[in-house]
């Protein structure tokens, strides 16, 4: 049984190898190494904190970050969503971002944004049919292993909010 369901601390081991899967395939992130706990908690907001859970173990994880200090951006997030590759292709990052969305509009949260590499054609495909917009490519924005790498800016401002 697949499900989506809060996060726990206890959880955050499991993420930390899901994570480095991400950084393995060289389009899913600019990190090159996984945080720590600490760095972790600090970055990413600790509402709307989600995991995919299938037969028992953690398979996933969504979760969202600030894109700023001002009060008038308050409500615009950005998502990070990955997924254990034993699991990719098989509907479950549609099933964690349909509860992200979910989630983050409870929590009032009005627009969600992805920055993704335009190679990832999956993270561009599923976050589409989430109601994503394209709002752009920032041109290099940042190197991946001494490479500059575009990225796709995605936007999804929500209906009920």
């Amino acid at each position: 049984m697949i499900r989506v369901r809060d996060f726990y601390q206890d959880d955050f081991p499991r993420i930390q190898q899901i994570f480095r899967q991400g950084i393995a395939t060289g389009n899913a992130t600019f990190s090159t190494e996984v945080k720590d706990w600490d760095q972790w908690d600090r970055d990413y907001c600790r509402d709307c904190r989600l995991v995919l859970e299938a037969a028992g173990r953690v398979m996933g994880y969504a979760v969202i970050s600030p894109l700023s200090t001002m009060p008038a951006y308050g409500g615009m997030v950005e998502d990070s969503l990955y997924i254990d590759r034993a699991l990719w292709g098989k509907g479950a990052g549609n099933l964690l971002l349909a509860a992200l969305v979910e989630a983050t509009e409870k929590a009032g949260y009005w627009t969600l944004h992805a920055r993704i590499f335009p190679e990832n054609n999956a993270s561009i495909a599923l976050h589409k049919s989430h109601g994503f917009r394209l709002v752009g490519t920032l041109e290099r924005p940042g190197q991946l292993n001494g490479i500059w790498r575009d990225v796709v800016l995605m936007e999804r401002r929500s209906k009920v909010i």
